[in-house]
């Protein structure tokens, strides 16, 4: 088979090659200018981040990247090359940001192993966390700069809402800037070797053993209520005794040496805790942003009027704004008085967001734009 090159003076040939090789290295130099132009902005994006209590990875925004960018390219049979490079390129991206963000400090409540740790880590992977005793504590924590964010508990599909949590929303100073939705999957731990014909007695937090009854109950076990199942699981592993068990997640089995005798003994599969990454500085989407994905929060209390709460639910309607959550609360102090919890689809900060603020802000008592969160970005399954 002929090639272009039969027939040509071998020196001709390594001229034109050599003339090719030089336009590849003007085309790299032009783009380590371009990569190191990209990676500072990156560095101010992962700076932006710790201060905003952002996760390092957005499925949706390298999505549209990668969407928008593709169209750049003319050529069919380079385009997915290029998608490739562009998914190299994020990739790195994300592991500088990570370098950036791994001094970062998280704060939640309970012990290593708790669900609380295990939600921290999935928002902040590469981050420092650190536990506290309480909600509270651990609020105060991000309040005092001692921490930069706190994962904390909003609801569970099975118990409801963590009301101390809610409390804080609405009193406290923080703003809610990302959302995880963790299943929560509970297995029988026990000492390596140990069968479920050993167990006899089980330990876990009180909700667990509520959730795990009918395994429980089927099986005739007795139960002893700990303050978490990490403190339960812990007490298993110190107690050398084959005849205890722990209800508890597999992470938890991994730290205390355990082993998971029977997995996903849940009543229930529908169990889910929505936990939100709080931090000191407000999250603003562009106005001109508006993914389906984008949810805001409000927490606000009504004048003591005739269908205040009507009219102002009828605002968030009028406005095209789609609730999916609406709560009332007893406020502290204040007896028969209450104020309310609303999540909502959409971009608050768009001109129809901002009108729908304006006219909540008349009609209310008191209002705050608790949080602006994308929606369904963070899942875990173990």
């Amino acid at each position: 088979m002929k090639n272009r090159w039969d027939g040509v003076p071998e020196e001709s040939v390594s001229s034109e090659l050599d003339e090719l090789r030089e336009d590849i290295n003007g085309v790299d130099e032009e783009m380590a200018r371009l990569f190191q132009r990209r990676m500072e902005t990156v560095r101010s994006i992962a700076t932006f981040k710790r201060e905003h209590g952002l996760s390092i990875f957005d499925g949706s925004r390298e999505s549209d990247v990668i969407a928008r960018n593709r169209k750049y390219i003319s050529d069919p049979e380079i385009e997915p090359h290029y998608v490739d490079f562009l998914n190299n390129v994020m990739g790195i991206s994300r592991k500088y940001q990570e370098r950036i963000i791994s001094t970062m400090k998280i704060a939640y409540a309970g012990v290593p192993g708790a669900f609380g740790s295990i939600a921290a880590k999935k928002m902040f992977p590469s981050a420092e966390l650190i536990p506290y005793k309480s909600f509270r504590d651990a609020y105060a924590a991000v309040e005092a700069g001692e921490a930069d964010s706190a994962v904390l508990p909003l609801e569970n599909s099975y118990a409801g809402e963590v009301g101390s949590v809610m409390d804080l929303v609405f009193s406290g100073s923080l703003f809610i800037n990302q959302v995880l939705d963790l299943p929560v999957v509970h297995n029988l731990l026990g000492l390596p070797g140990a069968q479920l014909s050993d167990i006899t007695r089980v330990l876990s937090h009180p909700q667990a053993l509520d959730q795990c009854d009918g395994f429980i109950t089927r099986h005739g076990l007795e139960t002893e209520t700990w303050s978490n199942t990490a403190r339960a699981s812990q007490q298993v592993a110190e107690s050398g005794d084959i005849h205890l068990g722990a209800i508890a997640s597999q992470d938890t089995a991994d730290i205390f040496g355990l082993s998971i005798i029977e997995p996903h003994i849940n009543d229930s599969d529908n169990n889910t805790t929505r936990f939100a990454a709080f931090s000191r500085a407000q999250n603003h989407p562009m106005p001109e942003e508006n993914h389906e994905d984008d949810h805001f929060i409000l927490v606000f209390t009504c004048k003591n009027e005739a269908s205040a709460l009507a009219q102002a639910l009828n605002i968030i309607g009028a406005h095209g704004f789609n609730m999916g959550t609406l709560r009332s609360r007893p406020m502290k102090g204040l007896l028969w008085n209450y104020y309310f919890y609303i999540e909502a689809e959409g971009n608050v900060y768009t001109q129809e967001g901002q009108e729908l603020m304006r006219e909540l802000n008349v009609l209310c008592a008191q209002l705050k734009m608790a949080g602006t969160f994308r929606a369904g970005t963070n899942l875990i399954t173990k």
